[in-house]
């Protein structure tokens, strides 16, 4: 029975993480409450250590978000979740863009997301590259670093809207050329 009822919250903690980041993303309150689907090639729980693994081809869908990894290894304090670690590829996307990066890490206490590695974000044709993105999902601040980086530095590509063209003004029809009227010297 323990070992059920460990399994049915392992497989809710990852829950904690994209529900939180609904309404950072601009996602309606309603995709939080949504089913979370789980599925991988494996999955390992450490009853001592009071941690579980999914690992293989991760996913894990809410609504019309997901998050691939290779691995998702999740830590529980006193039956809770603690943190949800997410290594190798790690993909989160929702309709507003996605974000990349090679490890990502969700503190529940905290509520902080972490992007580590080679972290690419993108909304539409915008793209930002760092090295570190940590986002407070109760402030809704986010930092972008570059620390480790060749250069050193936060790069952005930014592709302004197409702006609205002007409706084609019709031609004026060609006025008669006036003439001076004349004076008599």
């Amino acid at each position: 029975m323990r070992w059920l009822l460990l399994m049915a919250a392992l497989a809710a903690f990852p829950a904690a993480a994209p529900a939180q980041v609904t309404r950072g993303l601009g996602l309606s309150a309603k995709d939080a409450n949504a089913p979370i689907q789980v599925s991988a090639d494996r999955f390992d729980a450490d009853l001592n250590a009071k941690s579980g693994v999914y690992s293989g081809n991760v996913l894990i869908v809410q609504g019309d978000m997901r998050l691939r990894a290779d691995k998702v290894r999740i830590t529980t304090v006193a039956g809770k979740p603690d943190k949800i670690f997410a290594d190798g590829n790690v993909v989160f996307d929702a309709p507003s863009g996605s974000a990349k990066g090679d490890t990502g890490v969700y503190d529940v206490n905290p509520r902080l997301i972490t992007f580590s590695g080679r972290v690419v974000l993108i909304r539409e044709k915008n793209v930002m590259r760092g090295s570190v993105l940590v986002v407070n999902l109760i402030t809704g601040q986010a930092q972008l670093g570059a620390k480790g980086m060749s250069g050193g530095r936060v790069q952005g590509l930014f592709v302004p809207p197409p702006s609205n063209p002007q409706p084609h003004a019709q031609p004026l029809a060609p006025q008669p050329a006036q003439t001076p009227p004349r004076t008599n010297p």
